[in-house]
């Protein structure tokens, strides 16, 4: 398995933590060890140039997810086909103001952002309230997960 994460953003992060994090998530997704994955952090001025560009909406966001192979999760006896995931790009600026307001920290809102973003690029969505249900659950468990074997 390939993550790649780089870091433009300007802000001090452990990108050993966030490759680990992808890790765990797409060994927990039953994710072909030879899929690909790029996580990318980025500063504010940048992820609102990808936002208008690729959403349609002003502004930085938190998270964007680009999805390359469109690989869905594998089970333990039969997991995806090697492939390229895609991308996640993370805005850390803007996930420290949601940290605040939640009253956790921007390490924690990062790494739930990642969980986040990946599950999208397997095909999760949260459009509908049963599917936030099943993905805000599983992203809260994946991530509770990784964060106990620390």
């Amino acid at each position: 398995m390939s993550i790649e994460v780089n870091n433009e953003s300007g802000v001090e992060v452990d990108e050993a933590e966030f490759a680990a994090l992808a890790r765990h998530v797409l060994d927990e997704m039953h994710v072909h060890p030879q899929t690909d994955l790029s996580v990318l952090l980025v500063d504010t001025d940048v992820m609102a140039d990808l936002h208008v560009r690729w959403m349609d909406e002003p502004g930085p966001t938190d998270v964007l997810s680009f999805p390359m192979d469109e690989l869905r999760p594998g089970t333990d006896s039969d997991p995806t086909p090697a492939g390229l995931l895609g991308d996640v790009v993370l805005c850390p600026q803007v996930a420290a103001d949601q940290a605040r307001a939640a009253g956790h920290s921007t390490i924690e809102e990062l790494l739930l952002l990642e969980t986040h973003g990946i599950l999208h690029l397997l095909g999760y969505d949260h459009a509908e309230p049963e599917e936030e249900k099943e993905m805000f659950a599983l992203q809260r468990r994946l991530l509770l997960t990784f964060l106990a074997g620390r």
